[in-house]
Protein backbone atom coordinates (compact mmCIF):
# COMPACT_ATOMS: atom_id res chain seq x y z
CA UNK A 1 0.00 0.00 0.00
CA UNK A 2 2.31 2.57 0.98
CA UNK A 3 4.45 1.43 -2.50
CA UNK A 4 1.39 2.37 -4.24
CA UNK A 5 0.68 5.89 -2.03
CA UNK A 6 4.64 7.03 -2.92
CA UNK A 7 4.09 6.42 -6.59
CA UNK A 8 0.57 8.45 -6.21
CA UNK A 9 2.48 11.31 -4.45
CA UNK A 10 5.13 11.35 -7.54
CA UNK A 11 2.80 11.05 -10.01
CA UNK A 12 0.34 13.96 -8.96
CA UNK A 13 2.22 16.60 -10.40
CA UNK A 14 2.16 14.42 -13.50
CA UNK A 15 -1.36 13.86 -13.72
CA UNK A 16 -2.62 17.58 -12.44
CA UNK A 17 -0.62 19.26 -15.72
CA UNK A 18 -1.71 16.59 -18.10
CA UNK A 19 -5.47 17.49 -16.95
CA UNK A 20 -4.85 20.72 -17.16
CA UNK A 21 -3.86 20.49 -21.12
CA UNK A 22 -7.16 19.14 -21.61
CA UNK A 23 -8.90 22.09 -19.97
CA UNK A 24 -6.93 24.18 -22.05
CA UNK A 25 -7.69 22.38 -25.20
CA UNK A 26 -11.77 21.95 -24.18
CA UNK A 27 -11.54 25.92 -23.62
CA UNK A 28 -10.33 26.50 -27.48
CA UNK A 29 -12.36 23.78 -28.76
CA UNK A 30 -15.25 24.78 -26.94
CA UNK A 31 -14.67 28.33 -28.02
CA UNK A 32 -14.38 28.20 -31.65
CA UNK A 33 -17.75 26.22 -31.82
CA UNK A 34 -19.48 29.54 -29.77
CA UNK A 35 -17.43 32.11 -32.24
CA UNK A 36 -18.60 30.04 -35.35
CA UNK A 37 -22.03 29.93 -34.25
CA UNK A 38 -22.12 34.08 -34.10
CA UNK A 39 -21.27 35.44 -30.67
CA UNK A 40 -19.44 37.91 -30.63
CA UNK A 41 -15.69 37.65 -29.24
CA UNK A 42 -15.96 41.00 -27.11
CA UNK A 43 -19.21 39.93 -25.16
CA UNK A 44 -17.48 36.67 -24.48
CA UNK A 45 -14.38 38.60 -23.17
CA UNK A 46 -16.77 39.98 -20.57
CA UNK A 47 -18.51 36.96 -19.64
CA UNK A 48 -15.15 35.13 -19.30
CA UNK A 49 -13.74 37.46 -16.92
CA UNK A 50 -17.22 38.17 -14.64
CA UNK A 51 -17.09 34.52 -14.27
CA UNK A 52 -13.81 34.30 -13.17
CA UNK A 53 -14.39 36.93 -10.77
CA UNK A 54 -17.28 35.13 -9.47
CA UNK A 55 -15.05 32.30 -8.96
CA UNK A 56 -11.72 33.90 -7.83
CA UNK A 57 -13.42 36.49 -5.64
CA UNK A 58 -13.98 34.06 -2.50
CA UNK A 59 -11.18 32.46 -2.46
CA UNK A 60 -9.27 35.83 -2.39
CA UNK A 61 -11.54 36.84 -0.06
CA UNK A 62 -10.82 34.25 2.53
CA UNK A 63 -7.39 33.43 1.95
CA UNK A 64 -5.86 36.18 1.76
CA UNK A 65 -7.77 38.27 4.17
CA UNK A 66 -4.49 38.74 6.80
CA UNK A 67 -1.99 39.51 4.08
CA UNK A 68 -3.66 41.60 1.55
CA UNK A 69 -1.56 45.17 1.53
CA UNK A 70 -3.19 48.37 1.60
CA UNK A 71 -4.03 49.70 -1.92
CA UNK A 72 -2.64 52.59 -3.14
CA UNK A 73 -2.69 54.61 -6.16
CA UNK A 74 0.42 53.34 -7.91
CA UNK A 75 -0.56 49.93 -7.75
CA UNK A 76 -4.35 50.44 -8.74
CA UNK A 77 -2.84 52.23 -12.00
CA UNK A 78 -0.67 48.61 -12.24
CA UNK A 79 -3.86 46.81 -11.99
CA UNK A 80 -5.63 48.97 -14.39
CA UNK A 81 -2.72 48.62 -17.47
CA UNK A 82 -2.32 44.49 -16.03
CA UNK A 83 -6.12 44.32 -16.83
CA UNK A 84 -6.02 46.24 -20.29
CA UNK A 85 -3.13 44.07 -21.73
CA UNK A 86 -4.77 40.68 -20.33
CA UNK A 87 -8.63 40.39 -20.36
CA UNK A 88 -8.86 43.43 -22.71
CA UNK A 89 -6.08 43.30 -25.43
CA UNK A 90 -4.67 39.38 -25.24
CA UNK A 91 -8.37 37.60 -24.95
CA UNK A 92 -9.65 40.16 -27.39
CA UNK A 93 -6.87 39.70 -30.24
CA UNK A 94 -6.62 35.56 -29.35
CA UNK A 95 -10.49 35.03 -30.22
CA UNK A 96 -10.03 37.27 -33.25
CA UNK A 97 -7.17 34.99 -34.41
CA UNK A 98 -8.70 31.95 -33.37
CA UNK A 99 -11.58 32.57 -35.59
CA UNK A 100 -9.77 33.46 -38.77
CA UNK A 101 -6.90 30.37 -38.08
CA UNK A 102 -8.38 27.68 -35.88
CA UNK A 103 -7.81 25.97 -32.58
CA UNK A 104 -4.88 24.10 -33.35
CA UNK A 105 -2.78 27.28 -34.99
CA UNK A 106 -3.64 29.42 -32.26
CA UNK A 107 -2.15 27.16 -29.22
CA UNK A 108 0.72 26.55 -31.44
CA UNK A 109 1.51 29.99 -32.17
CA UNK A 110 1.03 30.81 -28.34
CA UNK A 111 3.93 28.28 -27.60
CA UNK A 112 6.21 31.53 -28.49
CA UNK A 113 5.02 33.28 -25.23
CA UNK A 114 8.27 32.16 -23.05
CA UNK A 115 10.71 33.32 -25.92
CA UNK A 116 8.98 36.66 -26.32
CA UNK A 117 9.12 37.05 -22.10
CA UNK A 118 12.50 36.16 -22.51
CA UNK A 119 13.17 39.38 -24.97
CA UNK A 120 11.07 41.70 -23.30
CA UNK A 121 12.90 40.92 -19.80
CA UNK A 122 16.91 41.60 -21.65
CA UNK A 123 14.67 44.89 -23.13
CA UNK A 124 13.82 46.08 -19.57
CA UNK A 125 17.12 44.33 -17.78
CA UNK A 126 15.27 41.71 -15.77
CA UNK A 127 17.60 39.44 -17.27
CA UNK A 128 21.19 39.24 -18.32
CA UNK A 129 22.72 37.92 -21.26
CA UNK A 130 26.31 36.31 -21.12
CA UNK A 131 27.35 34.98 -24.40
CA UNK A 132 29.74 32.75 -23.04
CA UNK A 133 27.69 30.83 -20.78
CA UNK A 134 25.71 27.47 -22.45
CA UNK A 135 22.45 28.68 -20.88
CA UNK A 136 22.18 32.03 -22.39
CA UNK A 137 23.19 30.34 -25.79
CA UNK A 138 20.41 27.86 -25.26
CA UNK A 139 17.82 31.06 -24.45
CA UNK A 140 19.03 33.25 -27.24
CA UNK A 141 18.97 30.31 -29.59
CA UNK A 142 15.89 28.90 -28.77
CA UNK A 143 14.24 32.27 -29.10
CA UNK A 144 15.35 32.83 -32.29
CA UNK A 145 14.07 29.13 -33.21
CA UNK A 146 10.57 29.79 -31.66
CA UNK A 147 10.28 33.17 -34.11
CA UNK A 148 11.39 31.41 -37.07
CA UNK A 149 8.52 29.04 -36.44
CA UNK A 150 6.15 31.64 -36.13
CA UNK A 151 7.37 33.26 -39.37
CA UNK A 152 6.46 29.87 -41.03
CA UNK A 153 3.18 29.33 -39.80
CA UNK A 154 2.72 33.03 -40.70
CA UNK A 155 3.56 32.95 -43.81
CA UNK A 156 3.79 29.26 -45.43
CA UNK A 157 0.88 27.32 -45.49
CA UNK A 158 2.03 24.34 -47.50
CA UNK A 159 -0.49 21.57 -48.49
CA UNK A 160 -3.32 20.35 -46.73
CA UNK A 161 -2.49 17.45 -44.33
CA UNK A 162 -4.52 14.30 -44.66
CA UNK A 163 -5.59 13.04 -41.27
CA UNK A 164 -6.98 9.33 -41.12
CA UNK A 165 -9.02 9.76 -38.76
CA UNK A 166 -10.81 12.84 -40.03
CA UNK A 167 -11.46 11.87 -43.97
CA UNK A 168 -14.43 10.07 -43.53
CA UNK A 169 -15.92 12.62 -41.15
CA UNK A 170 -15.27 15.81 -43.46
CA UNK A 171 -16.86 13.25 -46.23
CA UNK A 172 -20.18 13.37 -44.09
CA UNK A 173 -20.79 16.92 -43.33
CA UNK A 174 -21.67 19.74 -45.46
CA UNK A 175 -20.14 22.95 -45.50
CA UNK A 176 -22.99 24.77 -43.39
CA UNK A 177 -22.74 22.14 -40.71
CA UNK A 178 -18.67 22.24 -40.44
CA UNK A 179 -17.77 26.31 -40.92
CA UNK A 180 -14.47 25.61 -39.26
CA UNK A 181 -13.11 23.19 -42.62
CA UNK A 182 -14.18 25.97 -44.86
CA UNK A 183 -10.99 27.16 -46.68
CA UNK A 184 -9.28 30.31 -45.35
CA UNK A 185 -8.07 32.61 -47.52
CA UNK A 186 -4.27 34.07 -47.30
CA UNK A 187 -5.90 37.27 -45.81
CA UNK A 188 -7.49 35.75 -43.15
CA UNK A 189 -4.87 33.84 -42.70
CA UNK A 190 -2.36 36.14 -42.29
CA UNK A 191 -4.34 38.54 -39.56
CA UNK A 192 -5.85 35.59 -37.70
CA UNK A 193 -1.36 34.66 -37.51
CA UNK A 194 -0.88 38.25 -36.54
CA UNK A 195 -3.70 38.72 -33.82
CA UNK A 196 -2.36 35.75 -32.03
CA UNK A 197 0.75 37.25 -32.37
CA UNK A 198 -0.18 40.66 -30.98
CA UNK A 199 -2.23 38.46 -28.08
CA UNK A 200 0.98 36.78 -27.25
CA UNK A 201 2.73 39.65 -26.91
CA UNK A 202 0.33 41.60 -24.69
CA UNK A 203 0.50 38.14 -22.58
CA UNK A 204 3.93 38.38 -22.04
CA UNK A 205 3.80 42.05 -21.13
CA UNK A 206 1.26 41.09 -18.38
CA UNK A 207 3.92 38.78 -17.07
CA UNK A 208 6.67 41.56 -16.61
CA UNK A 209 4.49 44.35 -15.47
CA UNK A 210 2.83 41.69 -12.80
CA UNK A 211 6.59 40.65 -11.51
CA UNK A 212 6.89 44.70 -10.71
CA UNK A 213 3.50 44.46 -9.11
CA UNK A 214 3.79 41.44 -6.89
CA UNK A 215 6.64 43.18 -5.34
CA UNK A 216 4.60 45.79 -3.97
CA UNK A 217 1.04 43.56 -3.74
CA UNK A 218 1.85 40.34 -2.36
CA UNK A 219 -0.90 38.70 -3.15
CA UNK A 220 -1.48 36.71 -6.02
CA UNK A 221 -5.17 35.87 -5.49
CA UNK A 222 -6.39 39.15 -4.66
CA UNK A 223 -4.06 40.42 -7.82
CA UNK A 224 -6.14 38.05 -9.88
CA UNK A 225 -9.39 38.81 -9.24
CA UNK A 226 -8.85 42.75 -9.25
CA UNK A 227 -7.34 41.96 -12.74
CA UNK A 228 -10.66 40.34 -13.77
CA UNK A 229 -13.06 42.71 -12.34
CA UNK A 230 -11.37 45.43 -13.66
CA UNK A 231 -10.83 43.95 -16.76
CA UNK A 232 -14.38 43.18 -16.57
CA UNK A 233 -15.31 46.74 -16.23
CA UNK A 234 -12.83 47.65 -19.36
CA UNK A 235 -14.13 44.87 -21.53
CA UNK A 236 -17.27 46.73 -21.10
CA UNK A 237 -16.26 49.47 -22.73
CA UNK A 238 -15.16 47.99 -25.51
CA UNK A 239 -18.21 46.11 -26.16
CA UNK A 240 -20.06 49.23 -26.22
CA UNK A 241 -17.53 50.54 -28.29
CA UNK A 242 -17.38 47.63 -30.99
CA UNK A 243 -20.78 46.36 -30.70
CA UNK A 244 -23.86 48.12 -31.38
CA UNK A 245 -26.37 45.58 -31.68
CA UNK A 246 -28.13 44.75 -28.29
CA UNK A 247 -28.96 41.71 -29.14
CA UNK A 248 -25.16 41.04 -28.76
CA UNK A 249 -25.42 40.78 -25.42
CA UNK A 250 -28.27 38.01 -25.29
CA UNK A 251 -26.88 34.55 -23.86
CA UNK A 252 -29.17 31.74 -22.84
CA UNK A 253 -28.88 27.81 -22.25
CA UNK A 254 -26.45 27.06 -24.96
CA UNK A 255 -22.67 26.73 -26.37
CA UNK A 256 -22.00 30.62 -25.59
CA UNK A 257 -22.98 30.22 -21.96
CA UNK A 258 -20.94 26.80 -21.58
CA UNK A 259 -18.08 28.86 -23.66
CA UNK A 260 -18.36 31.75 -21.60
CA UNK A 261 -18.54 29.91 -17.94
CA UNK A 262 -15.93 27.05 -19.24
CA UNK A 263 -13.36 29.84 -19.74
CA UNK A 264 -13.89 31.69 -17.18
CA UNK A 265 -14.21 28.93 -14.01
CA UNK A 266 -11.94 26.08 -15.43
CA UNK A 267 -9.35 28.43 -17.35
CA UNK A 268 -8.69 31.33 -15.37
CA UNK A 269 -10.19 29.88 -11.96
CA UNK A 270 -9.17 26.20 -11.63
CA UNK A 271 -6.02 26.09 -14.09
CA UNK A 272 -5.07 29.29 -12.09
CA UNK A 273 -5.00 27.08 -8.62
CA UNK A 274 -3.89 24.19 -9.82
CA UNK A 275 -0.84 25.45 -12.19
CA UNK A 276 0.16 27.29 -8.44
CA UNK A 277 0.40 24.35 -6.66
CA UNK A 278 2.24 22.22 -8.99
CA UNK A 279 4.63 25.29 -9.55
CA UNK A 280 5.00 25.59 -5.93
CA UNK A 281 5.89 21.84 -5.82
CA UNK A 282 8.00 21.19 -9.09
CA UNK A 283 8.88 24.69 -10.02
CA UNK A 284 7.60 26.69 -13.61
CA UNK A 285 9.78 24.82 -15.65
CA UNK A 286 8.33 21.54 -15.30
CA UNK A 287 4.86 23.03 -15.90
CA UNK A 288 5.46 24.99 -19.10
CA UNK A 289 7.04 22.09 -20.61
CA UNK A 290 3.39 20.91 -20.67
CA UNK A 291 2.18 23.45 -23.29
CA UNK A 292 2.99 21.28 -26.08
CA UNK A 293 1.00 18.51 -24.94
CA UNK A 294 -2.40 21.35 -25.43
CA UNK A 295 -1.31 21.49 -29.30
CA UNK A 296 -1.75 17.76 -29.65
CA UNK A 297 -4.81 17.04 -27.82
CA UNK A 298 -6.27 20.41 -29.82
CA UNK A 299 -5.27 19.33 -32.79
CA UNK A 300 -6.67 15.81 -32.62
CA UNK A 301 -10.18 17.46 -30.73
CA UNK A 302 -10.44 19.77 -33.51
CA UNK A 303 -10.23 17.17 -36.51
CA UNK A 304 -12.53 15.14 -34.68
CA UNK A 305 -15.21 18.21 -33.57
CA UNK A 306 -14.43 21.00 -36.23
CA UNK A 307 -13.58 19.15 -39.03
CA UNK A 308 -10.15 21.30 -38.71
CA UNK A 309 -8.03 21.43 -41.73
CA UNK A 310 -4.06 21.34 -41.06
CA UNK A 311 -1.36 22.51 -43.20
CA UNK A 312 2.32 21.56 -43.61
CA UNK A 313 3.17 24.58 -42.77
CA UNK A 314 1.52 24.76 -39.23
CA UNK A 315 3.06 21.38 -38.54
CA UNK A 316 6.78 22.53 -39.24
CA UNK A 317 6.43 25.72 -37.65
CA UNK A 318 4.82 24.31 -34.58
CA UNK A 319 7.67 21.68 -34.72
CA UNK A 320 10.24 24.11 -34.79
CA UNK A 321 8.44 26.47 -32.07
CA UNK A 322 8.43 23.56 -29.53
CA UNK A 323 12.01 22.92 -30.31
CA UNK A 324 12.95 26.68 -29.36
CA UNK A 325 10.40 26.43 -26.38
CA UNK A 326 12.15 23.61 -24.85
CA UNK A 327 15.52 25.51 -25.33
CA UNK A 328 14.31 28.30 -23.54
CA UNK A 329 12.97 26.55 -20.35
CA UNK A 330 16.31 24.70 -20.80
CA UNK A 331 18.55 27.74 -20.03
CA UNK A 332 16.29 29.04 -17.46
CA UNK A 333 16.07 25.62 -15.68
CA UNK A 334 20.21 25.65 -15.81
CA UNK A 335 19.98 29.27 -14.78
CA UNK A 336 17.53 28.31 -11.75
CA UNK A 337 20.02 25.83 -11.11
CA UNK A 338 22.78 27.83 -10.83
CA UNK A 339 21.56 30.54 -8.59
CA UNK A 340 19.94 27.99 -5.97
CA UNK A 341 23.76 26.47 -6.10
CA UNK A 342 25.53 30.58 -5.34
CA UNK A 343 23.17 30.97 -2.67
CA UNK A 344 23.98 27.28 -1.06
CA UNK A 345 27.65 28.48 -1.17
CA UNK A 346 27.13 32.13 -0.18
CA UNK A 347 25.23 31.08 3.01
CA UNK A 348 28.06 29.87 5.14
CA UNK A 349 30.53 32.11 3.69
CA UNK A 350 28.34 34.84 4.95
CA UNK A 351 27.69 33.15 8.16
CA UNK A 352 31.44 32.67 8.67
CA UNK A 353 31.62 36.34 8.45
CA UNK A 354 29.54 37.59 11.56
CA UNK A 355 31.54 34.82 13.31
CA UNK A 356 28.25 31.75 13.77
CA UNK A 357 30.81 29.10 12.28
CA UNK A 358 33.73 28.41 13.80
CA UNK A 359 36.42 27.10 11.33
CA UNK A 360 35.22 23.55 11.08
CA UNK A 361 31.82 23.85 10.95
CA UNK A 362 33.13 26.70 8.05
CA UNK A 363 34.84 24.26 6.05
CA UNK A 364 32.19 21.44 6.67
CA UNK A 365 29.13 24.02 5.23
CA UNK A 366 31.34 24.90 2.03
CA UNK A 367 31.92 20.81 1.15
CA UNK A 368 28.17 20.23 1.73
CA UNK A 369 26.80 22.92 0.04
CA UNK A 370 29.44 22.35 -3.20
CA UNK A 371 27.74 19.02 -3.44
CA UNK A 372 24.69 20.39 -2.61
CA UNK A 373 23.82 18.81 -0.26
CA UNK A 374 21.77 21.38 2.35
CA UNK A 375 21.00 18.87 5.44
CA UNK A 376 23.81 20.52 7.64
CA UNK A 377 23.12 23.91 6.47
CA UNK A 378 19.62 24.15 7.99
CA UNK A 379 21.55 24.31 11.47
CA UNK A 380 23.43 26.67 12.84
CA UNK A 381 24.58 25.83 16.87
CA UNK A 382 21.38 23.61 17.32
CA UNK A 383 19.20 26.09 15.35
CA UNK A 384 17.13 24.97 12.81
CA UNK A 385 16.46 27.29 9.78
CA UNK A 386 14.93 26.72 6.46
CA UNK A 387 14.68 28.33 3.29
CA UNK A 388 12.28 28.50 0.54
CA UNK A 389 11.94 29.59 -3.30
CA UNK A 390 8.94 30.42 -3.86
CA UNK A 391 7.37 30.84 -7.51
CA UNK A 392 4.06 32.41 -8.84
CA UNK A 393 1.79 32.04 -11.53
CA UNK A 394 -1.28 33.83 -12.78
CA UNK A 395 -3.75 32.42 -15.48
CA UNK A 396 -6.05 35.52 -15.67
Amino acid sequence: MGCYGDFFEKAKPYIAMISLQFGYAGMNVITKVSLNHGMSHYVLVVYRHAFATVSIAPFALILERKVRPKMTWSVFLQIFVLALLGPVIDQNFYYAGLKFTGPTFACAMSNILPAMTFVMAVIFRMEKVDLKKVRCQAKVAGTLVTVAGAMMMTLYKGPLMKMAWSSSHVHGHSGAEAPAAAAIDGREWFLGSLFVIIATLAWASLFILQAHTLKHYAAPLSLTTLICFVGTLQAIVVTFAMEHRPDVWTIGFDMNLLAAAYAGIVTSSIAYYVQGLVIQKTGPVFASAFSPLMMIIVAIMGSFILSEKIFLGGVLGAVLIVMGLYSVLWGKHKETQEKEEQEAMELPVAAKAIGVYDDATFIKEIAAAAVGDDSESKKVNGVTKSSSDGHGASAV
